[in-house]
């Protein structure tokens, strides 16, 4: 069983979060998960004045996702940093591509779930999360969240994301804050849930 993880980063935040989820996924036998990015829509001179050319070297490594891979895998998650307390557009570009796949239903009864960063505290990290959401339920996919098993997303003695619509990391206003290991051991578990969830829909 394959669980693709769909992410867009720009500095890195989300793709290390990405990688968490993937791990989460690999604690249940018999589960994998495949990291794939959306593209990149911004021209280089952009993402350079952006500070951001470093870290795309790494980042874009990672292959970019085809509509037949959404089709192909058991279970999808999606991260996206947020924009404006929605998701950044180069995720809803690559889902506006996604017609075709709604027409014949190919997503319908996938587990699908969604993790994101915000640059702020409060920045848009549930909007982001809820607005997503609802293109997963337009694909009919069953919706996988981030329960409050996860206790770690109701700590108070510090900064943290985590919200029951999925795994969430804040990245600071000027991106110099990486997810903690609060933030990373939400997404394991969001990944986790979401494999175990496949593996019975499945089995």
């Amino acid at each position: 069983m394959n669980v693709l993880i769909v992410y867009y980063s720009l500095y890195g935040h989300v793709a290390a979060m990405a990688q968490a989820v993937a791990e989460g996924v690999h604690q249940v036998e018999g589960v994998i998960a495949t990291l794939r990015r959306v593209p990149e829509t911004l021209p280089p001179d952009v993402i350079e004045r952006m500070h951001a050319a470093e870290a795309q070297k790494t980042l874009s490594t990672v292959p970019v996702c085809t509509l037949e891979e959404l089709e192909q895998a058991d279970a999808i998650i999606f991260g996206t940093p947020t924009r404006f307390g929605n998701m950044c557009g180069q995720m809803r570009q690559f889902l506006d591509a996604t017609g075709q796949i709604w027409m014949r239903g190919g997503l319908v009864g996938k587990p699908g779930g969604v993790f994101c960063s915000t640059a702020t505290q409060h920045g848009g990290q549930e909007t982001t999360l809820m607005s997503f959401i609802q293109t997963l339920l337009h694909q009919g996919m069953i919706v996988v969240g981030l329960p409050y098993a996860y206790a770690g997303q109701m700590r108070v003695d510090e900064i943290t994301g985590g919200t029951p619509y999925g795994a969430s990391t804040i990245a600071a206003g000027d991106g110099s804050r990486m997810p903690t290991e609060n933030e990373l051991d939400a997404a394991r578990f969001q990944g986790r849930h979401t494999a175990e969830i496949t593996k019975k829909l499945c089995g």
